[in-house]
């Protein structure tokens, strides 16, 4: 049995194929592509780093020096922005022609003209938008950006709030026109 494991052993040693490093680092084991590198590190080189390195001074920290935020807005306007989605459950009438028709919309304001527009989005595309009235009521609702549409069988509204301003539209139906 000693003999097998003897003969064994000396058959495993000799397979295997030992390369020894050159010089003094084991960091030149094997060829140039062994680590995918083109050039080796020798000692002198990795010496004139370290100099380098150690020559280089730490930045000193201040005492007293942190960051306050005095305008915590600008840093939730950084915030991208996902658009607020309402359901208009009525068909709305956009004017004489045109009729709104039940679904899903994003909604996104824009300023111009010291004037409130609401764009509808569905998808990509630009569905309609209405010059909307700027006031300073939440209506209750608990985040600070929102978009929903109210009704109370009679009166619809379209209401939206930025972290800029609030604003709503009244809003007529298209199923009132049809019974008239």
């Amino acid at each position: 049995m000693k003999k097998l494991f003897i003969v064994f052993l000396a058959l495993l040693i000799s397979g295997c194929n030992f390369a020894l490093a050159e010089g003094e680092l084991w960091d030149n084991f094997g060829d140039q592509n062994f680590y995918n590198t083109k050039k080796y590190v020798s000692d002198k080189d990795f010496q004139n780093a370290i100099d380098v390195k150690k020559g280089e001074k730490k930045p000193k920290k201040k005492k007293g020096d942190t960051f306050h935020q005095g305008n915590e807005t600008s840093v939730i306007n950084q915030i991208p922005k996902e658009l607020p989605v309402v359901c208009i459950n009525v068909p709305i009438k956009i004017n004489e022609e045109a009729i709104l028709p039940i679904g899903h919309y994003q909604v996104m304001s824009e300023k111009r003209a010291n004037k409130i527009y609401l764009k509808l989005y569905q998808g990509h595309y630009l569905i309609t938008e209405f010059e909307a009235v700027e006031t300073l009521d939440d209506f209750d609702e608990p985040e600070i950006n929102f978009a929903n549409f109210i009704t109370d069988g009679v009166n619809y509204k379209l209401i939206y709030g930025s972290i800029d301003y609030n604003a709503y539209v009244n809003l007529d139906s298209a199923e009132e026109t049809e019974e008239d």
